[in-house]
Protein backbone atom coordinates (compact mmCIF):
# COMPACT_ATOMS: atom_id res chain seq x y z
CA UNK A 1 0.00 0.00 0.00
CA UNK A 2 1.47 3.18 -1.16
CA UNK A 3 1.97 5.53 1.90
CA UNK A 4 -0.33 8.54 2.36
CA UNK A 5 0.52 12.38 3.52
CA UNK A 6 -2.42 13.66 5.59
CA UNK A 7 -3.70 15.84 8.40
CA UNK A 8 -3.54 14.28 11.58
CA UNK A 9 -6.95 13.64 12.11
CA UNK A 10 -7.39 11.90 8.90
CA UNK A 11 -4.50 9.55 9.37
CA UNK A 12 -6.26 8.44 12.84
CA UNK A 13 -9.95 8.03 10.87
CA UNK A 14 -9.28 4.36 10.79
CA UNK A 15 -8.95 3.85 14.40
CA UNK A 16 -11.75 1.51 15.71
CA UNK A 17 -13.62 1.70 19.16
CA UNK A 18 -11.63 -1.71 20.65
CA UNK A 19 -8.37 -1.34 18.89
CA UNK A 20 -5.53 -2.46 20.19
CA UNK A 21 -2.92 0.72 19.19
CA UNK A 22 0.83 1.08 19.89
CA UNK A 23 2.07 3.97 20.77
CA UNK A 24 5.62 5.20 20.57
CA UNK A 25 7.22 6.95 23.24
CA UNK A 26 9.95 6.49 26.48
CA UNK A 27 8.25 8.57 28.39
CA UNK A 28 7.72 12.30 25.88
CA UNK A 29 10.85 11.31 23.50
CA UNK A 30 8.86 9.96 20.92
CA UNK A 31 5.88 10.47 21.40
CA UNK A 32 3.45 11.31 18.39
CA UNK A 33 1.55 14.13 20.82
CA UNK A 34 -0.44 15.53 17.83
CA UNK A 35 -1.22 12.21 16.74
CA UNK A 36 -2.95 11.00 20.18
CA UNK A 37 -4.52 14.53 20.06
CA UNK A 38 -6.13 13.61 16.55
CA UNK A 39 -7.27 10.37 17.82
CA UNK A 40 -8.42 12.39 21.00
CA UNK A 41 -10.49 14.14 18.31
CA UNK A 42 -12.01 11.02 16.36
CA UNK A 43 -13.46 9.89 19.66
CA UNK A 44 -12.33 5.94 19.09
CA UNK A 45 -12.52 4.51 22.35
CA UNK A 46 -12.56 0.89 24.59
CA UNK A 47 -8.94 0.99 23.23
CA UNK A 48 -6.11 -1.10 24.61
CA UNK A 49 -3.08 0.66 24.31
CA UNK A 50 0.75 -0.41 24.41
CA UNK A 51 3.60 1.58 25.29
CA UNK A 52 6.51 1.86 27.79
CA UNK A 53 4.99 4.15 29.57
CA UNK A 54 1.58 4.91 30.83
CA UNK A 55 1.64 8.65 29.90
CA UNK A 56 3.40 12.21 31.81
CA UNK A 57 1.63 14.70 33.23
CA UNK A 58 -1.42 15.66 31.62
CA UNK A 59 -0.57 15.89 27.54
CA UNK A 60 -0.06 13.57 24.95
CA UNK A 61 -1.33 9.45 26.42
CA UNK A 62 -2.00 11.02 29.71
CA UNK A 63 -4.61 12.60 27.90
CA UNK A 64 -5.77 9.92 26.23
CA UNK A 65 -6.51 8.33 29.44
CA UNK A 66 -8.12 11.30 31.05
CA UNK A 67 -10.45 11.09 28.18
CA UNK A 68 -11.84 8.08 29.21
CA UNK A 69 -11.13 6.28 25.92
CA UNK A 70 -8.23 3.48 27.34
CA UNK A 71 -9.61 0.38 28.35
CA UNK A 72 -6.34 -1.66 29.46
CA UNK A 73 -2.54 -0.23 29.46
CA UNK A 74 -0.18 -2.74 28.12
CA UNK A 75 3.55 -1.40 29.64
CA UNK A 76 7.07 -1.51 31.41
CA UNK A 77 6.10 1.78 33.90
CA UNK A 78 2.87 2.41 34.71
CA UNK A 79 4.15 4.50 37.57
CA UNK A 80 6.56 7.20 37.80
CA UNK A 81 6.46 10.99 39.41
CA UNK A 82 3.87 12.37 36.72
CA UNK A 83 2.08 9.51 36.11
CA UNK A 84 -1.21 10.89 38.25
CA UNK A 85 -3.63 10.14 35.20
CA UNK A 86 -3.05 6.78 35.15
CA UNK A 87 -2.53 5.79 39.18
CA UNK A 88 -6.19 7.71 39.40
CA UNK A 89 -7.69 5.51 37.02
CA UNK A 90 -6.00 2.30 38.08
CA UNK A 91 -6.79 3.00 42.13
CA UNK A 92 -10.68 3.55 40.76
CA UNK A 93 -10.99 0.54 39.33
CA UNK A 94 -11.47 2.55 35.91
CA UNK A 95 -8.65 0.42 34.08
CA UNK A 96 -7.40 -3.19 33.49
CA UNK A 97 -3.08 -2.99 33.46
CA UNK A 98 -1.02 -6.09 31.76
CA UNK A 99 2.67 -5.03 33.37
CA UNK A 100 5.43 -6.43 30.37
CA UNK A 101 8.94 -6.20 31.14
CA UNK A 102 10.40 -3.39 29.13
CA UNK A 103 12.82 -6.35 27.23
CA UNK A 104 10.00 -8.41 26.93
CA UNK A 105 7.82 -5.92 25.42
CA UNK A 106 10.15 -4.56 23.02
CA UNK A 107 10.90 -8.56 21.78
CA UNK A 108 6.91 -9.38 21.78
CA UNK A 109 6.72 -6.43 19.29
CA UNK A 110 9.36 -7.41 17.11
CA UNK A 111 8.52 -11.47 17.24
CA UNK A 112 4.52 -9.74 15.67
CA UNK A 113 6.49 -8.36 12.64
CA UNK A 114 8.96 -11.21 12.36
CA UNK A 115 5.81 -13.33 12.04
CA UNK A 116 7.68 -15.66 14.89
CA UNK A 117 4.81 -17.78 17.10
CA UNK A 118 5.94 -17.37 20.40
CA UNK A 119 9.24 -17.39 21.79
CA UNK A 120 10.72 -18.57 25.06
CA UNK A 121 12.32 -15.59 27.67
CA UNK A 122 14.16 -15.93 31.19
CA UNK A 123 12.84 -12.11 32.40
CA UNK A 124 10.01 -12.46 34.94
CA UNK A 125 11.07 -16.58 36.15
CA UNK A 126 9.81 -16.77 39.61
CA UNK A 127 7.95 -13.38 39.64
CA UNK A 128 4.38 -12.68 39.68
CA UNK A 129 4.34 -12.14 36.19
CA UNK A 130 5.32 -15.66 35.67
CA UNK A 131 1.99 -17.52 37.42
CA UNK A 132 0.07 -19.76 35.64
CA UNK A 133 2.52 -19.53 32.60
CA UNK A 134 3.89 -22.07 30.55
CA UNK A 135 7.19 -22.58 31.45
CA UNK A 136 10.26 -24.72 30.00
CA UNK A 137 13.70 -25.83 30.98
CA UNK A 138 16.48 -24.87 28.70
CA UNK A 139 19.87 -26.16 29.39
CA UNK A 140 19.52 -25.65 32.94
CA UNK A 141 17.64 -22.69 33.01
CA UNK A 142 13.86 -21.59 33.54
CA UNK A 143 11.92 -19.94 30.73
CA UNK A 144 8.99 -18.08 30.40
CA UNK A 145 6.42 -18.50 26.97
CA UNK A 146 6.02 -15.41 25.26
CA UNK A 147 3.31 -14.87 22.73
CA UNK A 148 4.13 -11.67 20.25
CA UNK A 149 2.02 -8.47 20.43
CA UNK A 150 0.11 -7.37 17.29
CA UNK A 151 -1.31 -3.97 17.05
CA UNK A 152 -4.18 -2.29 14.61
CA UNK A 153 -2.35 0.93 14.58
CA UNK A 154 0.30 1.80 15.70
CA UNK A 155 1.43 5.68 15.48
CA UNK A 156 4.77 6.54 15.77
CA UNK A 157 7.40 9.49 15.60
CA UNK A 158 10.25 9.68 13.60
CA UNK A 159 12.34 13.06 12.60
CA UNK A 160 12.52 13.20 8.57
CA UNK A 161 10.74 11.01 6.00
CA UNK A 162 10.47 11.19 2.35
CA UNK A 163 7.77 11.05 0.33
CA UNK A 164 7.60 6.80 -0.26
CA UNK A 165 7.71 6.73 3.53
CA UNK A 166 10.91 5.82 4.49
CA UNK A 167 12.30 7.04 8.17
CA UNK A 168 14.73 8.28 9.85
CA UNK A 169 14.73 8.78 13.77
CA UNK A 170 16.38 10.95 16.19
CA UNK A 171 18.82 9.56 18.74
CA UNK A 172 17.20 7.92 21.68
CA UNK A 173 13.49 9.34 20.09
CA UNK A 174 13.70 6.55 18.26
CA UNK A 175 13.27 4.13 20.71
CA UNK A 176 9.66 1.56 20.37
CA UNK A 177 9.28 3.37 16.47
CA UNK A 178 11.19 0.45 14.43
CA UNK A 179 9.48 -2.41 16.12
CA UNK A 180 5.94 -0.71 16.57
CA UNK A 181 5.88 -0.50 12.83
CA UNK A 182 6.13 -4.14 11.60
CA UNK A 183 4.08 -5.24 14.32
CA UNK A 184 0.60 -3.21 13.30
CA UNK A 185 -1.60 -3.49 10.63
CA UNK A 186 -1.39 0.09 10.00
CA UNK A 187 1.69 2.44 10.77
CA UNK A 188 1.25 6.18 11.12
CA UNK A 189 4.66 8.37 11.41
CA UNK A 190 4.53 11.77 12.81
CA UNK A 191 7.68 13.74 11.17
CA UNK A 192 9.48 17.00 11.59
CA UNK A 193 10.15 16.68 8.14
CA UNK A 194 9.28 15.09 4.68
CA UNK A 195 11.60 15.32 1.94
CA UNK A 196 11.74 14.18 -2.08
CA UNK A 197 12.69 10.65 -2.48
CA UNK A 198 16.62 10.52 -3.28
CA UNK A 199 17.29 13.26 -0.08
CA UNK A 200 17.70 10.20 2.45
CA UNK A 201 20.76 8.51 2.73
CA UNK A 202 19.69 4.92 2.29
CA UNK A 203 22.57 4.01 4.98
CA UNK A 204 20.47 5.77 7.54
CA UNK A 205 16.87 4.96 6.58
CA UNK A 206 15.77 2.57 9.90
CA UNK A 207 11.78 2.48 8.91
CA UNK A 208 11.49 1.25 5.40
CA UNK A 209 8.71 2.39 3.35
CA UNK A 210 6.88 -0.86 3.33
CA UNK A 211 5.71 -0.50 6.59
CA UNK A 212 4.43 2.86 6.94
CA UNK A 213 0.77 3.78 5.44
CA UNK A 214 0.38 7.07 7.15
CA UNK A 215 2.61 10.02 7.22
CA UNK A 216 1.82 13.21 8.85
CA UNK A 217 4.07 16.33 8.81
CA UNK A 218 4.33 18.69 12.20
CA UNK A 219 7.00 20.92 11.64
Amino acid sequence: MRTRIVDALTAVEEVKDGDTVLVGGFGMAGMPVELIDALIEHGAGDLTIVSNNAGNGDTGLAALLAAGRVRKMVCSFPRQSDSWVFDGLYRAGKIELELVPQGNLAERMRAAGAGIGAFYCPTGVGTPIAEGRETRVIDGREYVLEYPIRGDVALIRAHVADRLGNLVYRKTARNFGPVMATAATITIAQVSKIVEVGELDPETVVTPSIYVNRLVEVA
